[in-house]
C-alpha cells in the first residue's frame, strides 16, 4: 500500500498531466519563452506547476517546495521537488515523450517519488525502503552484467555544451561495447526506464534536482545504484552529474566515464 503522501503526489501529477494533454492540440498558440540559451519553457509549464503546488499544499501546507519554474518556497526538513514538465522541448515540438516528476526530499535525499507519463498513463512511484512500482506492479533494474550489449541513455543539456567534446569522447568509448546510446529528452523518464529495466544505464551532466530527485529514488528502490561521475553515491542531488544502472553496470559505466576523460572535465 502506498504512503498517503505518495497518493497526494500521484493526484497532483495526474492533475498536471491533464493540463499538458489539453494543451497538446494547440501548441502553435502557446506563449513560449527562453529561460536561457536554447532552454525553453511555456505557459503550460507554469500552469501545470501551479496545479501541483495547489494540490500538495492542500494536504501538506508546511512542507517547503522547490519547483523548476517558481523556485524555492518555504524552509524545513522536508521539501517537495517538482518538475511540472520534464521534456519541455519534446512537448513543444509535439514529440510524445515527457512527464511530470515530484519527489519528497528530506535532508538532501529523496524519500518518496512519483513520475507520471500522461500519454501512456504510466505512474512510477517509490518510497524509501518499500521498493518501486509501475502502475502498482513491482519493477526491477535489468540484470545486465557489463557494458557489452547494453542499451544506454544520455542527454545534451544546453548548459553543458562547453563540455561537449569530452562528452562525445565518452560516448565514442562506450559505443565500443554498448549496443546503442539513446537521447530521449527527459531525464526523469530516463531514470524511470532504468528502474523498469527498459534501459540498462543512464548518465548525464548539467541536470538539476527537479530533473532527477524522483527518478534516482526509483532506481535505488528497483535494486539499482545512482552515483556521480566520480562514484560518489550520497548527497548528489545538487551535484549536476548522475550515473544510474544496476550495481555492476553502473560501476562499469562510471569507470568508463572516468577513463574517457569526461569526469576530468568537471575538475
Amino acid at each position: 500500500m502506498q504512503k498517503p503522501v505518495v497518493n497526494v503526489m500521484v493526484r497532483a501529477a495526474r492533475q498536471a498531466g491533464n493540463i499538458l494533454l489539453r494543451h497538446m492540440g494547440k501548441l502553435e498558440s502557446l506563449n513560449v519563452f527562453e529561460k536561457g540559451p536554447q532552454d525553453y519553457a511555456s505557459e503550460v509549464d507554469s500552469l501545470a506547476e501551479a496545479a501541483i503546488i495547489k494540490e500538495l499544499r492542500r494536504a501538506h501546507p508546511d512542507i517547503a517546495i522547490l519547483a523548476e519554474e517558481s523556485g524555492a518556497m518555504g524552509k524545513g526538513r522536508q521539501t517537495f521537488v517538482i518538475d511540472p514538465l520534464d521534456g519541455t522541448s519534446n512537448f513543444l515540438h509535439g514529440i510524445p515523450h515527457f512527464c511530470i516528476s515530484i519527489a519528497l526530499v528530506e535532508n538532501g535525499e529523496p524519500t518518496d517519488g512519483v513520475i507520471f507519463d500522461p500519454l501512456r498513463n504510466e505512474v512510477y512511484s517509490a518510497s524509501k525502503g518499500a521498493g518501486a512500482t509501475l502502475n502498482d506492479r513491482k519493477i526491477r533494474v535489468s540484470d545486465r552484467k557489463d557494458l557489452n550489449g547494453a542499451m544506454l541513455i544520455t542527454g545534451f543539456p544546453p548548459r553543458e555544451r562547453p563540455r561537449l567534446g569530452p562528452h562525445l569522447a565518452a560516448i565514442q568509448s562506450l559505443l565500443g561495447e554498448a549496443e546503442d546510446i539513446r537521447r530521449t529528452g527527459s531525464a526523469a523518464l530516463d531514470l524511470a526506464y532504468v528502474a523498469a529495466g527498459r534501459a540498462d544505464g543512464y548518465f548525464e551532466a548539467g541536470i538539476k534536482p527537479w530533473d532527477i530527485a524522483a527518478g534516482m529514488l526509483l532506481v535505488r528502490e528497483a535494486g539499482g545504484r545512482v552515483c556521480d561521475f566520480r562514484g560518489r553515491g550520497e548527497k548528489i542531488l545538487d551535484g549536476g552529474q548522475i550515473v544510474a544502472g544496476n550495481l555492476k553496470l553502473s560501476d562499469a559505466l562510471q569507470k568508463s566515464i572516468v577513463q574517457s576523460g569526461y569526469a576530468n572535465a568537471f575538475n
